[in-house]
């Protein structure tokens, strides 16, 4: 969630700082602003809504200086407001701010006994009243900067600009991103590399509890203990870092049609032409228990993942929330091995399960889409899922890219085991290969449910019907569904759906039925038949086999291909992207940044 972008240039920087701006926007914000220094002098400029409304500013109010920083807002303390809106000013300092100061009523009330009272709601424009205040007092803008970091509590990326001060930004991370971008004489700041990736390819990500002084020489860098700390330069890869359409109307169209391509990525680093390529010290063999930690549409991975680790390696598995996981305090062993799925790598809560696991199992594993992210640099080994930049805030191709990866790892926790022999470990392997393929074929579905489409678009209700590893499919189609149209849906394991749900049921509520013709199959049938019995919309997905059985009497219905069973989530993913991408896309709703959501939840 929000984005923060600095530069000390040497030309005009509020266009850079838009434009830096734009290609933050997946990240989802609500208002948006700049502030320059130009000539020493301080200024700003704040608008609420989509980044367009401040380019519209700019023009009639330009804001001229070589050096700046900008900011994308989602509003957590105070309304979207201009007024809300960063860059905060007090004084000769302004300030840009990810994350939360919890402590910020606390400080508060410290400044109303020195007389300084906020303007605004939010937790951040503290950090500027701090920062003036101790500049009164006689410092000059590093030592007040440092000095208000020691006040401040909480995840935070934060970044100072100064009147006055043509050639010095002030950079702080703790908790939340912050990378350093370095130019030919000029510097820049962002939370993520891509607003970086037009204007240089030599990052240094900033470690926990670290700030910088930066100035168009260079940035010194310092610990949390005030030490001069030397954090490695890397390069980026530029191509990595696009965020174009490519003719695509939307992000999450594009990223749904990539899969099969991103999938077929994958395969060819995971299983080579002979074994799985995993790291030599993954070994599952003294393992009895499997902890997997996630949020949202990555939880909803690991749900399907412990399927697989289960059924392939017999070991028992549990899944958290990881906004839940730490604060239930559970007991860990040095014989369990905790895995954290991210597509972001810096989701807060996952990061800070992580840290409570560390040095108490065997090992901690990541599973991202950014290797240099901080849960891949924490964690004992990171596995990235080589999904490419995902913009749209609902996820899709980083889902089933997890998947993938999740799927490798359960096929070496039974090789190591035991408890797979090389035929089935080749039958397995031989049918993760052929998903390219047939996500290809699933794709073919997209203008039959695009017509579908315009009839959900009309439900207020919709309830996602699935068994066995189709169960947690079920979830990750109904939270797709209500992520980008707004429609209340819901999943359910069919087997549930007699235990309350069927109460719903009447013909104004469709029911979506994933089930490939498998061993459960007769049973889901079973439930679906329950709906039609009372007047349910049903549209089934199933094979042609599973059509040919309980296909009549739908209301629709989807052909997928036949797919191994074990696997089918990974091909079911596409219908349950496309059904919510073409029924928000019917509904009129802004499908990569639907309201209220942000692509990096960066704060508890």
């Amino acid at each position: 969630m929000c984005g923060i972008i600095g530069v000390l240039g040497n030309h005009e920087v509020s266009p850079l700082l838009v434009e830096s701006l734009k290609r933050l926007e997946y990240r989802g914000y609500d208002s948006a602003g700049i502030a320059t220094v130009n000539n020493g002098k301080l200024d700003r400029r704040r608008a609420v809504g989509k980044l367009w409304n401040l380019s519209d500013l700019l023009v009639h109010e330009p804001l001229a200086g070589k050096s700046g920083i900008g900011h994308t807002r989602w509003a957590t303390h105070g309304a979207a407001t201009e007024g809300n809106a960063h860059p905060h000013r007090s004084g000769p300092v302004a300030v840009v701010h990810n994350g939360i100061i919890e402590n910020f009523r606390e400080l508060r009330a410290e400044l109303a006994e020195a007389g300084i009272t906020p303007e605004t709601q939010t937790d951040t424009e503290t950090v500027a009243l701090l920062t003036r205040m101790f500049m009164d007092r006689g410092m000059d803008a590093r030592a007040a900067a440092v000095e208000t970091l020691g006040k401040l509590e909480g995840a935070f990326a934060l970044l100072w600009l100064f009147d006055g001060e043509d050639d010095l930004m002030i950079a702080a991370r703790k908790g939340s991103p912050l990378a350093i971008g370095h130019g030919d004489g000029e510097m820049f700041v962002g939370s993520d590399a891509i607003a970086l990736a037009p204007m240089t390819d030599r990052i240094t990500y900033l470690e926990e509890g670290d700030y910088a002084f930066i100035t168009r020489a260079g940035a010194e860098i310092f610990d949390a203990a005030g030490r001069r700390a030397n954090r490695d330069e890397q390069r980026i890869d530029l191509g990595q870092a696009q965020v174009e359409k490519g003719g695509y109307k939307h992000f999450m169209a594009k990223e749904i049609a990539e899969q099969p391509v991103v999938l077929a990525d994958a395969l060819r680093h995971y299983l080579p032409a002979t074994g799985l390529n995993l790291p030599a010290d993954l070994d599952f063999s003294n393992i009895d228990r499997i902890i997997l930690i996630a949020c949202g549409t990555a939880h909803y991975a690991c749900a399907v993942a412990k399927y697989w680790f289960e059924e392939f390696a017999r070991i028992p598995c549990e899944i958290d929330v990881a906004s839940e996981f730490r604060y239930r305090e559970p007991p860990l062993s040095e014989r369990s091995l905790a895995i954290f799925v991210s597509q972001s790598g810096e989701t807060a809560d996952t990061l800070a399960a992580l840290r409570y696991c560390s040095e108490n199992v065997a090992k901690t594993v990541a599973v991202v889409n950014v290797p240099s992210s901080s849960i891949a640099r924490e964690a004992d080994i990171a596995l990235p899922i080589l999904a490419g930049v995902e913009v749209g805030v609902a996820s899709t191709k980083a889902f089933t890219a997890q998947l993938l990866v999740l799927a490798v790892m359960a096929l070496q926790a039974g090789r190591d085991r035991g408890q797979i022999d090389d035929a089935t470990l080749a039958a397995h392997t031989e049918a993760l290969r052929s998903l390219p393929g047939l996500l290809n074929q699933a794709m073919g579905l997209s203008e039959p449910i695009a017509k579908l489409a315009e009839s959900l678009a009309e439900a207020q209700d919709i309830l996602f019907l699935g068994r066995g590893p189709m169960y947690p499919l079920a979830l990750e189609g109904a939270l797709k569904l209500k992520e980008i149209s707004y429609i209340h849906a819901e999943g359910y394991a069919s087997g549930e759906l007699k235990h309350g749900p069927i109460a719903l049921i009447d013909r104004s509520v469709p029911v979506i039925v994933m089930a490939p013709h498998d061993r459960l199959f007769d049973k889901t049938v079973s439930n679906m038949q329950e709906v039609m019995a009372r007047h349910g919309m049903v549209l089934l997905a199933s094979d042609a086999k599973g059509l040919s059985v309980a296909g009549d009497g739908t209301w629709a219905t989807l052909q997928m291909p036949e797919i191994a069973e074990p696997f089918a989530p990974i091909l079911y993913a596409i219908p349950a992207q496309l059904l919510a991408y073409h029924t928000a896309v019917a509904k009129g709703t802004d499908v990569d940044q639907p309201r209220n959501l942000a692509k990096s939840v960066t704060v508890e």
